[in-house]
């Protein structure tokens, strides 16, 4: 389950052009797998700049407690606040319902330096 038309990251984020030059994120089917039930996200807030590789939050699951990464640098426009009440739709919906937080990008070139959908399944089969 890897949609062809988003760019990922070797830290198992997932990044989908969004309106206005932003990007959502979130997380894949292949990392909340891994992870098993999510029970708590938190997010950065919005407004925050985020440098490509900086935290964005956390993700806690029964297993496991799991920072998440920003993929590019830029300002978070948006986040995911129905997380709060429902963390469990990160494993029920991870590229729709499921999405983190959007970041308005600083270089929009830096998207396509992501790894493709092929490039994923390569290092998530490997």
């Amino acid at each position: 389950m890897i949609p062809e038309d988003l760019r990922y990251t070797a830290e198992h984020e997932w990044v989908a052009a969004a309106d206005g030059g932003a990007v959502r994120v979130g997380i894949t089917h292949f990392a909340q797998d891994a992870l098993g039930d999510i029970v708590y996200v938190q997010l950065t807030e919005a407004g925050a700049m985020v440098a490509a590789g900086e935290s964005l939050g956390e993700i806690e699951s029964t297993k496991s407690v799991s920072e998440l990464y920003a993929p590019v640098a830029g300002t978070v426009s948006a986040r995911n606040d129905a997380l709060v009440d429902t963390p469990e739709v990160v494993n029920s919906d991870p590229y729709g319902a499921g999405w983190l937080v959007e970041i308005t990008v600083s270089d929009p070139a830096a998207v396509d330096g992501l790894l493709s959908a092929d490039a994923y399944r390569e290092l998530t089969e490997s």
